[in-house]
């Protein structure tokens, strides 16, 4: 019987939800797509991924598991009280470069290779500037995005924002995309342009 909620767990991901725990941080990414996220960076061998809202770094225990060990992850964060923790845990990790900062201000001065994956996890490069972070997808490479169901943490008038978003990912022709009722509600593009 298929079931979703019997997902294998990483490595670090109870280490990262104790000390997220303990922080009081409450917005992490839930298994489904955590999972999804370990799929994808496992097709993409030597793979280069970027995450856009590390957080405390739940998300990035599953692109850490799926990506292998020629890959590089580049994890942005604007708050370092958040991120030190994804920092102390995945501090031996190479493969990891950390940027706390704006997010913004990161993608609209990067100037480096294209993303094989790039997991939106924050406004930057979903709500604002979406054409940068689009525009940074390898051919044939991954944009990922989630909490397009309603949550509740949501402010009001959110939903106005995730519908106009939905509507003009759909409208892209450089990328053909899936939208999961799943999860908290994902949406999947794939470059082929």
């Amino acid at each position: 019987m298929l079931n979703d909620q019997n997902i294998t767990i990483p490595e670090y991901y109870a280490a990262v939800k104790a000390a997220s725990e303990k922080l009081g941080f409450n917005m992490p990414s839930d298994l489904q797509t955590g999972s999804l996220l370990r799929t994808l960076a496992a097709s993409k061998p030597t793979g280069r991924f970027l995450e856009i809202g590390t957080g405390t770094g739940l998300s990035l225990t599953w692109l850490v598991e799926g990506a292998d060990s020629t890959s590089s992850i580049y994890s942005i964060d604007n708050s370092s009280h958040w991120q030190n923790v994804a920092k102390a845990i995945f501090k031996a990790d190479e493969r990891i470069n950390f940027y706390c900062e704006d997010g913004n201000d990161w993608l609209l001065n990067y100037k480096g290779e294209q993303f094989d994956l790039i997991f939106a996890d924050a406004w930057p490069g979903k709500f604002d500037n979406l054409d940068v972070a689009l525009g940074l997808v390898k051919p044939g490479g991954f944009y990922l995005i989630d909490d397009l169901l309603p949550q509740p943490n949501w402010p009001e008038g959110h939903q106005q924002h995730v519908d106009r978003l939905i509507k003009k990912l759909q409208d892209e022709t450089d990328f053909v995309q899936t939208t999961f009722n799943w999860s908290t509600g994902l949406m999947l593009l794939t470059r082929v342009k």
